[in-house]
């Protein structure tokens, strides 16, 4: 079965193909059994990933919502609760596996912090304090930076640490979901380790905005890293020649200073769709939200002219990425432009 891709693409920045920099690298890689020996590029990814994180060790896993999952096992005791701001990942894109696997019982914060964040007073208020042996226990903050479905929204280093300290004030340990923290760096021009200092764990997405084909990295310290191999090979990701695509990995975290052109391309598509009238939201990194009455049939009504959009949290989601320029960005307002009801 043939499936159409938009010509202009803009549903997710996972869409990227490898360029054929990363395609020579992942052909030349230099492999081994991760299994069993544990594969020499891998290993270089996972060290490289620490470093960039200043975390003393890291775990290459094949997808972002199994780095979450792992790090929540290595948090959670059956029954424990969770806080995380509304509408993160972990709580509705990773289908209940917080609870389906890992034993958590998730609490969603609202962000009256900013977009994607709730206040460090709302952290201590919701976390309370330790009580008869009949209440819910709560162990767990996890944090999302950026936020996808509050538009790429990034978290300030000062609010990120008065976020830890009120969740150390309440014994919780921290987990941030840092999917795009590489937006969230190019955004505030802090380094991702600052952007993560505190974090007792820290998932990080190869394949979203740096453009790798699959990958992403769980950063803790040494023990936590050692009990993530055994759950990620309870879990199926046991790789055996994994350097292939931890080359891929190693080659998109050198395109981390071009992230400010998406930036760019979301401004000027956000701009330039509120000229024509339509509610767009001023992005902070590379997503870009329209509020609609009917969003599901602006995005297909967009698909039929050949632009990919997608609906998140009930909005219009356009994300851009390496693979759509500033020409294609311009095309999109054309087209909306030509048909003044598209996004009515």
């Amino acid at each position: 079965m043939s499936v159409h891709v938009p010509k202009i693409d803009l549903r997710s920045d996972t869409v990227t193909v490898p360029d054929d920099e990363m395609r020579r690298a992942m052909s030349a890689a230099d492999v081994g059994d991760d299994v069993l020996d544990h594969d020499p590029t891998m290993a270089e990814l996972e060290e490289r990933v620490a470093e960039l994180l200043d975390q003393p060790a890291a775990l290459w896993v094949p997808s972002g919502t199994m780095g979450n999952l792992i790090a929540l096992m290595l948090h959670l005791r059956r029954g424990d609760r969770f806080l995380a701001p509304e509408h993160a990942h972990v709580l509705g894109s990773e289908l209940g596996t917080a609870a389906w696997i890992a034993n958590g019982m998730p609490e969603a914060l609202p962000h009256d912090g900013g977009p994607g964040r709730p206040t460090p007073a709302t952290v201590r208020a919701v976390a309370g304090g330790t009580g008869p042996y009949y209440t819910l226990t709560t162990t767990l903050l996890c944090l999302e930076n950026t936020h996808n479905f509050a538009g790429g929204a990034v978290i300030p280093a000062p609010e990120w640490t008065a976020l830890v300290q009120a969740a150390r004030a309440s014994g919780l340990a921290v987990h941030l979901d840092g999917a795009r923290i590489w937006n969230a760096s190019a955004a505030l021009r802090l380094s991702p380790a600052t952007l993560a200092a505190g974090a007792d764990t820290v998932q990080v997405c190869l394949s979203k905005g740096l453009g790798a084909p699959v990958g992403s990295v769980l950063a803790s310290d040494a023990d936590r890293i050692g009990e993530a191999r055994r759950i990620r090979k309870m879990l199926g990701g046991g790789i055996r020649q994994g350097g292939v695509l931890a080359a891929a990995g190693l080659v998109a975290l050198r395109s981390m200073d071009r992230l400010a052109d998406d930036h760019a391309n979301a401004a000027r598509l956000a701009a330039g769709l509120r000229e024509l009238g339509v509610g767009a939201m001023v992005p902070e990194t590379n997503i870009v939200l329209v509020d609609l009455p009917h969003p599901q049939v602006a995005a297909a009504r967009l698909a039929e002219l050949g632009i990919g959009a997608s609906v998140t949290a009930g909005k219009l989601r356009f994300v851009t990425h390496r693979d759509v320029s500033t020409a294609d960005i311009d095309e999109v307002r054309d087209r909306v432009a030509a048909d003044p009801e598209l996004l009515g």
